[in-house]
């Protein structure tokens, strides 16, 4: 599974010229072992963000990955990928920031940073509002339009206890041997365009 996984990121590299270019809006669904949840992107808040996680989710790369840090009140983080190889792929793949044009408040979606011109493939939600993030240049680029109720039953009880260092190293075999009961994202896909239809009024 890893090797496909690793093909799977590496040929998204070989098509980064002919990728068509990202829509201004589009949905991504998250199935999750909670339940489906579904995040809403305007590429107008934040557009490396936005198309970074575009890319990231067309590419499968949040297929199994794990929620790791959860906090409750705070943020439920996400990102590193199951299959060690495929993080070290990514993990050059640094993006500039994007300026903040939207608050951190409950529900959104961010990048994580671990200084300027950080980001690559951790997202977390906020649980709550976190507006003093917005100062320390962490952009939302999208928010939870469904299943804001599946984000919040996500499983606290590790807390912030895996350490990135370890999933770096050794990918979900060492969260499904120390954490099996963390929450995880089956599979994340973009939502096809809405189609505008013209419909018999009812009046």
């Amino acid at each position: 599974m890893g090797a496909c996984l690793l093909s799977t990121v590496r040929s998204s590299f070989a098509a980064d010229e002919e990728k068509k270019p990202v829509p201004e809006k589009f949905r991504v669904k998250m199935e999750t072992s909670k339940g489906d949840v579904v995040i809403e992107v305007h590429r107008s808040l934040a557009p490396r963000g936005a198309d970074r996680f575009h890319e990231l989710v067309t590419s499968g790369y949040y297929d199994e990955c794990r929620f790791f840090r959860v906090v409750p009140g705070f943020v439920v983080q996400w990102g590193m990928n199951g299959d060690p190889g495929v993080n070290r792929e990514w993990k050059s793949r640094k993006i500039a920031d994007d300026p903040v044009k939207a608050s951190n408040r409950r529900g959104t979606i961010t990048f994580a940073t671990s200084g300027p011109n950080s980001r690559t493939t951790q997202l977390f939600i906020n649980y709550g509002d976190n507006s003093r993030l917005d100062a320390m240049g962490f952009a939302p680029f999208g928010r939870v339009v469904e299943g804001m109720e599946v984000v919040e039953n996500i499983t606290s009880q590790y807390g912030e206890q895996p350490q990135q260092p370890s999933i770096d190293a050794l990918g979900n075999d060492y969260l499904k041997k120390q954490f099996p009961k963390l929450d995880y994202i089956r599979k994340a896909t973009i939502l096809p365009e809405e189609t505008a239809e013209e419909k018999p009024s009812e009046n």
